[in-house]
């Protein structure tokens, strides 16, 4: 331990790291060599500074997205558009505005600015945002429905990432499930056949990371509003991925939107910040004065608030959609981005790879959206691939840099899809993929 800590490239690094690193280099070695001999001390060593510069490595790195995945959930989601993080960065370097209200110098609230943008996007009566969707979901189904009856059609009682499922969140909610219709038919007289006196609320979940096909039928958002009000429930539409623009103006199949329902005469709506909406994480609550006021007053809402970095980066992204700039939020730039667009970055890319002595292929390829946002959807993209004998072990490399590269292997190669690639970070992607297959 001692000589390992003292070595010059152990040294370099804080000690609590190096005492760390050599720690564990040395367990490692332990339990490698079985009854074997042990490897040798500069093995050890060569390892111990590898841990160490691992411990020095931030958790949370900007990284290049050329998964094919514009919405990639490892990868944070939605990327920020830049006046989002401004916002954030004003606020986190320095006291904030969050709650005062500087007209009386008295405490003000959090959510008014956000209030103000999204109900004059969506035409809602009032918005309440939390810290994700889930969270939304969770509160909605407790204020309205603790120790009643929610309703929700079989065919959209759904799991996302995480296993994160329907029916789980309702029960831990408080409420009691009660499945309705079938799979993929269900229509208004199965909630009417399923309602009871505890009856509280009726959810419609939009199944935003599948597609049912084929011989389905769901009631519309305006017929299971009124059944809600005949019943005397509530009716909560899950849009789930936050859409506040219409995606076929984008070249893209229809994805339903906030406005939508609410038009539709949803009592309430849950939504992404994450998602299509391209903001950063954040569960979003629209609908009825009344009924958003109740949700604001249950005390789990404290619990779930946002912070100052979400207000703010919220904010922003929301001024640029009621600016009409939403084509500056990266999100909706990369879904609206033409192929030849993206094919221009791929040729571009090679390009300077071969002035550095790299051999890469292009050619047409497609991407998806990803994020549970718009299933079974792929866009037109292009992909710039390296063949490799070895293309996981090149993938690793490329991860393991500065900044981390994220593609992927299909057919013995190394593909980066470059949908979700800016013209400002070509200079770092080709010397992260020279450094890469520079090392043998």
């Amino acid at each position: 331990m001692s000589r390992l800590i003292e070595s010059p490239e152990l040294a370099a690094f804080p000690h609590a790291d190096a005492v760390e690193a050599a720690r564990e280099a040395i367990e490692n070695a332990r339990n490698a060599m079985g009854d074997g001999e042990p490897p040798a001390e500069e093995q050890i060593l060569e390892r111990a500074v590898a841990i160490a510069t691992r411990l020095r490595t931030p958790g949370f790195n900007r990284a290049i997205n050329c998964s094919g995945a514009i919405l990639n959930t490892g990868l944070g989601r939605a990327r920020l558009c830049r006046e989002a993080v401004n916002a954030i960065q004003r606020v986190a370097e320095s006291h904030s505005t969050l709650e005062v209200d500087l007209d009386t110098g008295t405490r003000g609230d959090r959510q008014r600015p956000l209030r103000r943008l999204l109900t004059r996007l969506t035409g809602a009566e009032d918005a309440l945002v939390v810290n994700n969707n889930a969270a939304a979901v969770l509160l909605v189904v407790n204020t309205f429905a603790l120790g009643k009856k929610a309703l929700l059609s079989r065919g959209q009682s759904v799991e996302i990432g995480g296993s994160f499922r329907m029916p789980d969140v309702v029960r831990q909610a408080g409420a009691t499930l009660v499945d309705v219709g079938c799979t993929n038919r269900t229509r208004v007289s199965d909630y009417d056949g399923a309602a009871d006196d505890e009856t509280a609320l009726i959810i419609r979940c939009h199944p935003s990371n599948f597609a049912l096909t084929g011989f389905v039928e769901e009631p519309s958002v305006t017929e299971l509003a009124e059944c809600a009000s005949r019943l005397g429930a509530v009716l909560l539409d899950d849009v789930g991925s936050g859409c506040l623009v219409e995606t076929g103006a984008l070249g893209l199949p229809h994805e339903p939107t906030l406005q939508e329902s609410l038009r539709g005469g949803a009592h309430i709506i849950t939504a992404s910040g994450d998602k299509l909406l391209g903001g950063p994480q954040a569960g979003i609550i629209l609908g009825r004065r009344d009924l958003v006021r109740q949700v604001a007053r249950n005390p789990m809402a404290r619990a779930l608030r946002i912070d100052k970095l979400t207000a703010a980066g919220l904010e922003a992204t929301l001024r640029l959609y009621v600016e009409g700039r939403e084509r500056e939020i990266p999100t909706i730039r990369y879904l609206a981005r033409s192929v030849e667009e993206v094919e221009h970055l791929a040729l571009d890319l090679a390009a300077r790879l071969k002035s550095a002595g790299v051999t890469a292929v292009t050619e047409r390829s497609t991407a998806e959206p990803g994020g549970g946002a718009l299933p079974g959807t792929t866009l037109p993209s292009a992909r710039v691939g390296f063949p490799d004998k070895e293309p996981e072990a090149l993938a690793q490399r490329l991860r393991l840099g500065e900044p981390p590269v994220i593609g992927y292997i299909q057919n013995d190669t190394l593909w980066l899809d470059m949908r979700t690639v800016d013209e400002e970070e070509l200079d770092l992607l080709a010397t992260a993929v020279s450094s890469a297959r520079a090392i043998p």
